[in-house]
């Protein structure tokens, strides 16, 4: 990798943990940057103490009626408000607001020259709303970070190939024809559950001139799926003429992964990565500043995990892999609720909540008494 890189991260974003029982556990980011560790990586990177997003910076794309709820729930307000897939923890502002505060460090060392590469590992919570938390994301931290870019002058791209749709990035962008939202994702009906895959926005419908979707079926593996990223992400990136690259690193694309769908390896990753490598290198000159490159975060990084990418031997999928587990029914739960077994490759051994779409989740405008707070979401 060539140029200055950052690494946006401390201990202190474990901090960010809805419970125990939770499937979206911060020990996921501690074992990427302790892999980045191994690998030599971190030699090569900066690391940078993460701060608090301030309300102001959080406004830029959330109402603050929602971040003082969220602060008022947080410490311990009794308001009501309960969702199993974005239960109320301790100081969850503070933790929230941490990662939001990590992707605009990484945008500000970016606008600023003095790294050319930055990358928060805890972000990339693309779902949350302007007034609602939604799968797993209180603040969007990658709309948050693009918001502040913008501000400064910025042509951004946001480039998302997380298995679900960045809805909420998407919503926070639609009108503005200088931020692209380009979003890989899979779309497909479940008939198990009887309603699509979570979100089930982002059809190929959804687009417009700074507005594109790419949408799988269930089941695409590597080839389809590296075709469909190179037939459509390097060419709408480059005829938008941004000064930044934004994007967002899920690797839940996995075929292990016990929440979606979706048959990718990890040996998609090596030529994503040099994919937005390359895009990064042909940045647009903003004006009065230097040549920008990428901010990246989230679940993983196609360049911060190359090591990790690198020691699997396992082979790449090639065609439809083997049925779903079978679902269990969730006695006792919310509502919209199922359990599924991780799978035979579940290093942790534990049963993870298969959390199914519901309706919206707990937000700053809270829903009559009579009505549910919302069903389950997925991540």
């Amino acid at each position: 990798m060539s140029g200055s890189v950052a690494l946006v991260y401390d201990d202190s974003f474990l901090a960010y943990r809805h419970a125990d029982w939770h499937p979206l556990q911060p020990r996921r980011v501690k074992l990427a940057v302790e892999e980045m560790g191994r690998s030599g990586l971190l030699d090569q990177a900066e690391l940078v103490t993460p701060r608090l997003a301030t309300d102001a910076e959080l406004a830029l794309v959330h109402d603050l009626d929602y971040v003082e709820l969220v602060r008022k729930l947080g410490h311990g307000a009794d308001l009501g408000f309960a969702h199993p897939d974005n239960p109320v923890f301790e100081n969850m502002h503070e933790a929230s607001a941490l990662i939001a505060g990590g992707s605009l460090q990484a945008a500000e060392l970016v606008h600023s020259g003095r790294a050319r590469h930055a990358f928060n590992p805890a972000g990339g919570l693309h779902h949350a709303m302007r007034h609602q938390s939604s799968g797993f994301c209180v603040y969007n931290d990658v709309a948050v970070a693009a918001a502040w870019l913008r501000e400064q002058g910025h042509r951004v791209a946001v480039v998302d190939v997380d298995v679900h749709h960045g809805d909420g990035t998407q919503a926070a962008f639609e009108e503005q024809p200088d931020v692209l939202t380009l979003s890989l994702h899979g779309k497909y009906f479940m008939p198990e559950v009887g309603h699509d895959f979570f979100p089930g926005s982002g059809g190929s419908e959804e687009a417009g001139s700074a507005l594109v979707n790419v949408p799988f079926p269930r089941y695409t593996w590597d080839e389809p799926w590296l075709k469909a990223f190179d037939a459509v992400v390097p060419e709408r990136v480059r005829r938008f003429h941004p000064t930044v690259l934004l994007t967002q690193d899920g690797c839940d694309t996995h075929l292990l992964d016990p929440l979606a769908d979706l048959r990718c390896s990890t040996r998609i990753w090596p030529p994503v990565g040099r994919r937005f490598h390359d895009l990064g290198r042909a940045l647009r000159r903003p004006l009065g500043g230097a040549r920008r490159r990428r901010l990246c975060r989230g679940r993983g990084s196609a360049e911060g995990l190359d090591a990790a990418l690198r020691r699997d031997d396992r082979p790449a999928a090639t065609g439809p892999a083997p049925a779903r587990p079978r679902e269990l029914p969730a006695a006792g739960r919310a509502p919209g609720a199922h359990l599924a077994r991780r799978g035979p490759r579940d290093r942790g051994g534990y049963r993870a909540a298969r959390l199914i779409r519901g309706s919206r989740t707990w937000s700053g405008r809270p829903e009559p008494a009579s009505k549910p707070t919302g069903g389950a979401t997925q991540a």
